[in-house]
């Protein structure tokens, strides 16, 4: 069985879709889900669709092994970023090389970089009058949105779109293809 551990901090739509698409899966499952929010909807979705999840505090993260233990005991093949908004520290990423993925609402490397997330990026989009955008799942490294790109999808935007309206148009990419390429990434790992 591939297990996956889901950071979050927001929401959490992405990481329902994620604990949706493979909650019937014989091979794949999402076992954990960690946020830096206590207060984020994501724990209420984890409540309700009986997915274990924690939030922890900087400290936790940065300062002390309480969430690498965490991670280290979950025994994750993918750890997924959805909506996490956080730098990985060196511990995690050393632990955990090349099994670390982050879903970015922009055609990086574009519009990425610390600051560059939600909303903030597609106002910038729509303010540089960008004909197309998407979403970008790369790797994870010490650099915000520097990793080796895995996939890129794009739609177009109109040079009447709104933010909210750009916003609506990448959620679909991410609704459709996150899970899907998270899937094909835990097939390659046998493969290897």
């Amino acid at each position: 069985m591939k297990r996956i551990v889901i950071f979050a901090s927001g929401s959490g739509s992405n990481a329902e879709n994620l604990i949706r698409f493979f909650e019937n899966s014989p091979d794949i499952s999402v076992v954990q889900v960690l946020t830096n929010n206590p207060k984020a909807k994501v724990l209420d979705r984890c409540k309700k669709l009986k997915i274990s999840a924690f939030s922890f505090n900087r400290i936790a993260f940065t300062e002390t092994a309480d969430v690498f233990s965490l991670l280290k005991a979950s025994k994750p093949d993918l750890i997924v970023l959805a909506g996490f908004l956080w730098k990985i520290p060196e511990n995690i990423l050393k632990a955990f090389p090349n099994k670390i993925i982050n879903i970015h609402p922009a055609l990086l490397p574009k519009y990425g970089g610390k600051g560059m997330y939600g909303m903030h990026v597609h106002r910038a989009v729509v303010e540089n009058k960008e004909t197309k955008t998407g979403i970008s799942i790369h790797y994870v490294n010490e650099n915000y949105d520097e990793g080796a790109l895995i996939f890129q999808a794009e739609c177009e935007v109109l040079p009447k779109d709104s933010p909210e309206e750009v916003a609506a148009k990448i959620h679909e990419l991410e609704m459709e293809h996150f899970p899907k390429v998270v899937q094909q990434l835990l097939q390659k790992q046998d493969k290897i």
